[in-house]
């Protein structure tokens, strides 16, 4: 079968492909190649400038050459690396030779070419692909699509602060919150879940074969290859130098980037469950699409199904998340090969937590409040009243007010009579009274619009 979207074994190169524009030119393999020849030419260009004697520096028409290759770079220039990895059987290697055949016509640059891969082990170039790769995608795609969910939720806090729903603990009828207070309690929880993910340090090294500059050392003796490393990685990548290494950077960086971006992604499963209950009970409705179909056999159904799509793809991206975190920082003695293929998945795990930021933003963009189901659970729940007259029992010492209301209002249905007849007869205070008996479960809410508007 030739491959297409319909023959791709994961929905993320096949039915959602086009959901995946942004993030497949970063985290592919072509991306991954985009990232060593900026990295190969980076650090050649910087070997240039360093005053070795067997070295001259470039002058600017090479070094915009050098650099419009990282500008320009293809899809045929992936392509011809591939072919050359054919032969060497060695990906790195093959970027090494690909930009050595780029030199030609260059005498300059000719002269110079055993200085490209000068003193790398591959894990210098990997590890700063890897770490670039990831700067791109959180910063160009991921923190955007999870700003826009945030930025929409919090526009829902605002426009709902004041409009009444009935609490739901531990499935039951509790006291009333608003709308727009239990979506402000996620957009807290996602800002802080942002700060973490834009917070992580992202780490690279270029020092050779076991982390300790052997080779460098052994062809320029006196020179400060520390120094030329970190000014490397952090002016001309702009990365965050790590000075203590094996073979491998030892991603634990990328843990706590991936840790981060699991508990943001446990908190919009937390919100997806949520509103699909909601959409149950008939709190929120969604907005039609002509021609779609809810139910092949029932057609009365509109089903939640993005939301639902969001939980699964934020699970998914868990998986391989947790996965990534746990095993990636961990390697046998100096190096193994284990953590290569399985960084191959990031574009997977990012994929499909993008994917679930996606379906719910879609979700949301179909979301209506039934204003009229709102209230109606709340003038049939009066017993949720019975937290304010015990507490205000309580203040001016009136005989066991919670035994009281737990006696009156368990195992029987409560109305508006029934409660304000029981507070009648209670020996309170007028402007008490009058305050209770004034009370509905719609304006019992607290604080609730104040918070939900101040998000």
């Amino acid at each position: 079968m030739n491959h297409s979207t319909l023959t791709a074994l994961s929905p993320l190169d096949g039915r959602y492909a086009g959901r995946m524009s942004t993030l497949r030119p970063l985290l592919s393999e072509f991306g991954l190649m985009h990232r060593r020849v900026q990295v190969e030419v980076e650090w050649f260009i910087a070997l240039t400038d360093a005053g070795f004697d067997e070295l001259k520096a470039l002058g600017e028409v090479s070094r915009g050459y050098l650099r419009s290759l990282v500008l320009r770079f293809s899809e045929a220039d992936a392509k011809a690396i591939k072919d050359i990895e054919k032969v060497t059987n060695h990906d790195v290697k093959a970027v090494e030779y690909w930009l050595k055949q780029r030199f030609k016509g260059h005498a300059d640059l000719e002269a110079a070419a055993e200085f490209v891969h000068f003193a790398c082990t591959s894990e210098d170039i990997n590890n700063t692909s890897h770490a670039l790769m990831l700067k791109a995608a959180r910063e160009q795609v991921l923190l955007p699509a999870l700003d826009a969910v945030i930025d929409r939720l919090r526009t829902m806090a605002h426009a709902q602060a004041a409009l009444p729903m009935l609490s739901r603990t531990h499935g039951q009828t509790a006291s009333p919150t608003t709308v727009g207070k239990e979506v402000a309690n996620v957009v807290a929880r996602l800002q802080r879940a942002r700060e973490r993910i834009a917070a992580v340090p992202m780490l690279a090294k270029m020092n050779g074969a076991v982390g300790n500059y052997n080779a460098h050392l052994a062809a320029y003796p006196e020179f400060d290859w520390e120094a030329f490393s970190c000014k490397v990685v952090e002016q001309r990548l702009g990365l965050q130098f790590n000075p203590y290494t094996i073979q491998i950077e030892p991603h634990d960086y990328m843990a706590e980037l991936f840790d981060a971006l699991t508990r943001c992604n446990t908190i919009l499963i937390d919100w997806s469950r949520d509103v699909w209950g909601y959409i149950s009970l008939g709190y929120f409705k969604q907005r039609l699409k002509e021609g779609e179909v809810g139910s092949s056999t029932m057609p009365h159904k509109v089903n939640p199904i993005d939301f639902e799509n969001a939980e699964g793809n934020f699970g998914l991206a868990n998986a391989l998340l947790a996965h990534l975190a746990q095993k990636l920082p961990i390697s046998r003695w100096q190096r193994d090969l284990t953590d290569s293929t399985v960084l191959r998945n990031m574009g997977s795990a990012v994929g499909y937590a993008l994917l679930g930021l996606d379906s719910l933003a879609r979700g949301l963009d179909k979301l209506e409040v039934h204003a009229g189901a709102l209230a109606g659970d709340l003038d049939e729940a009066w017993e949720v009243m019975a937290e304010a007259i015990q507490t205000v029992m309580r203040r001016h010492g009136l005989p066991e007010p919670y035994e009281q209301l737990k006696t009156f209002t368990r195992g029987q249905p409560m109305t508006r009579a029934l409660m304000q007849g029981f507070i009648e007869g209670l020996a309170l205070p007028a402007a008490d009274k009058a305050r209770l008996l004034a009370m509905t479960p719609a304006s019992y809410t607290g604080l609730a619009e104040t918070l939900a508007r101040r998000i």
